[in-house]
């Protein structure tokens, strides 16, 4: 088991590598999360050395983040596409699938994701596995009626359980709620991602299939490239 250090590491150097992707004249999008900070603090130092970019954030703390770097900003309806995307995964698999969402922001990385032509993932070494997926799928809802959604859910025989932040209810950029589920040995991701769906006040999940083209792996010996 990898010790923080050599998680941080693996981050970093994944995080570096997706910058190199990032050229003159391009529209981007920035994921959220820990790795994906690695990418944009580097973004941040290629902005200040005159790369000419924009940038689509997925998130209030990617914002705010790329603002303190003169990142420029732009708004996902104002863009006409994104060229690429860099974001991170939470679990993926072999086949450039995977679970996102351990932010809370899967809505918002789900919709410029499939805005953009090319999206990399950027992981450490250990969030590469699959079946059986180790970890919790996040489920987007809504607040209103959530006591009957989550019902619905575990009718369907998931164990959510409302994701909180210092013992509060933690709420997403667009102010809803995450109930994290357990996913059950050999459960496929792709019907679990619509069967969930088909519940009233399932606003999204963080199952993302077929959006990855490009995984970038951190090790402890730099870093390992898979494509679609």
């Amino acid at each position: 088991m990898m010790n923080k250090e050599q998680i941080e590491f693996e981050k970093k150097l994944a995080g570096e590598k997706a910058a190199e992707f990032v050229k003159d004249g391009m529209t981007i999008g920035l994921g959220t999360g820990s790795t994906v900070y690695y990418a944009i603090m580097k973004i941040g130092e290629m902005v200040k050395q005159g790369l000419n970019i924009s940038a689509v954030s997925s998130s209030n703390a990617t914002s705010e983040l790329s603002k303190s770097l003169n990142i420029p900003l732009t708004g996902i309806d104002d863009a006409e596409k994104i060229n690429l995307n860099i974001d991170g995964a939470d679990e993926v698999d072999k086949n450039l699938n995977g679970i996102k969402g351990g932010g809370g922001a899967l809505l918002f990385e789900k919709i410029v994701a499939f805005k953009s032509e090319t999206n990399i993932w950027i992981v450490d070494s250990g969030k590469l596995s699959g079946r059986p997926w180790k970890f919790p799928l996040p489920v987007e809802i809504i607040p209103f009626g959530s006591s009957s959604t989550l019902s619905r859910i575990r009718e369907k025989n998931f164990m959510p359980e409302l994701r909180k932040k210092e013992g509060k209810i933690f709420l997403t950029d667009s102010g809803n709620y995450i109930a994290d589920i357990r996913m059950e040995e050999n459960r496929d991701l792709e019907a679990t991602d619509k069967e969930l769906k088909m519940i009233t006040g399932v606003v999204e999940t963080g199952v993302f299939i077929d959006i990855a083209d490009i995984l970038i792996i951190g090790q402890d010996n730099g870093t390992k490239i898979l494509k679609k």
